[in-house]
């Protein structure tokens, strides 16, 4: 066993150790991530921070298994998940983990009923049992009334419900939000955090990037990034 594997337990649900990201643009070869060595416990709710540039997309698309790590380790639910092929990556990421974004990323030829079963259809739901799980994600969000409508027909807040409520259609183990209050208004925002802190208070574990200390204030820790190294962790 490595010493990566054996450093987790029962209740770290992610680990990285001496994770590295490096790009090359062009002959250069830059540094994104920088021997990043942190674990995140189950049902725990992070905020990663830091200036433009620091990494804080880098880490979220590698914690996301949208990315993988140049060097080093990321055990996922005590997995290594370099070790997967893509297509290996991708089921993971399907049936695990949960994704909201700045800008939503609904798709708008659908509506918001088929936006949140569009997960269940890749994973193989049958298309009536993926309805009626749409139907109730829909109403624990507040937006009963609007499944035949779509995003065009929404609000920047009624939008990111629906992102929401998709993420959660797998019932996921984590979910990653991306600047989620990035494109809404200050008492939408707040609203969209609030329905975060209550998944949180339901035992989900998330893993935020945010740009805004009065939302990574929802969050128990803080991790902050500065060219690509741990500044420091509060809480």
């Amino acid at each position: 066993m490595s010493h990566a594997a054996a450093a987790v337990n029962g209740r770290e649900i992610i680990q990285l150790q001496n994770a590295c990201k490096d790009y090359r643009m062009g002959r250069q070869a830059v540094r994104a991530l920088v021997d990043v060595t942190i674990s995140f416990g189950r049902g725990s709710f992070w905020a990663i921070m830091g200036p433009s540039g620091s990494g804080k997309s880098t880490l979220m698309n590698i914690l996301g298994c949208l990315d993988r790590l140049t060097r080093g380790t990321y055990l996922l639910e005590n997995r290594d998940v370099g070790g997967l092929d893509d297509d290996a990556l991708s089921g993971f990421r399907l049936s695990r983990l949960g994704f909201i974004f700045q800008s939503f990323n609904l798709i708008p030829q659908l509506t918001v009923q088929q936006n949140i079963e569009l997960p269940l259809h890749y994973l193989g739901w049958k298309p009536e049992t993926a309805a009626r799980r749409a139907r109730e994600l829909a109403a624990g969000v507040g937006l009963q009334e609007r499944l035949d409508h779509r995003p065009a027909e929404l609000s920047g807040g009624q939008m990111q419900r629906v992102a929401i409520a998709r993420a959660l259609a797998n019932d996921p183990h984590i979910i990653f939000a991306d600047e989620p209050t990035g494109n809404l208004d200050t008492a939408t925002g707040e609203q969209i955090m609030a329905s975060l802190a209550a998944l949180h208070g339901q035992g989900k574990t998330i893993v935020m990037v945010t740009h805004e200390s009065h939302i990574a204030d929802f969050a128990e820790r803080k991790l902050h990034l500065v060219d690509g190294r741990i500044e420091r962790i509060d809480g």
